[in-house]
């Protein structure tokens, strides 16, 4: 993974979700799949995904008269960024009162608290070697 977080702006984020399940691809590809949603042409497809490569988010290469894209990405870092963010920004990099208002605000049910709990103990058995 990338040492500085990756952060998306909202259209990057459809760009490269769109991408994931289809890349290689190509701009067209993406603005028909975005179409309904977004309702983009594709020359603003093509610029926001020239400019995600520019960011290092996606790369490009030609094959023949077409332009393939990958992301640059994985959906683990991207998602990774994205919490920082909200970590950085609304809690004031405080993760107690981040993860209290993920416990409060979300439904979990038994299953999902016990895999938190694992996590917890494999998180201190990791910090006590």
């Amino acid at each position: 993974m990338n040492s500085k977080p990756v952060e998306l702006t909202q259209a990057e984020w459809a760009i490269i979700k769109a991408v994931w399940p289809r890349e290689p691809c190509t701009a067209p590809d993406i603005q028909e799949a975005l179409l309904t949603e977004t309702r983009w042409t594709y020359s603003t497809v093509r610029t926001l995904m020239d400019r995600m490569v520019a960011k290092g988010l996606l790369t490009a290469g030609k094959l023949r008269h077409l332009t393939l894209y990958r992301s640059a990405v994985s959906r683990a870092e991207a998602q990774r960024g994205e919490l920082l963010y909200a970590l950085k920004h609304a809690f004031d990099g405080a993760l107690t009162p981040m993860v209290q208002c993920l416990l409060d605000s979300g439904d979990l049910d038994a299953r999902e608290l016990a895999e938190l709990e694992q996590l917890i103990k494999a998180r201190r058995k990791q910090r006590g070697r």
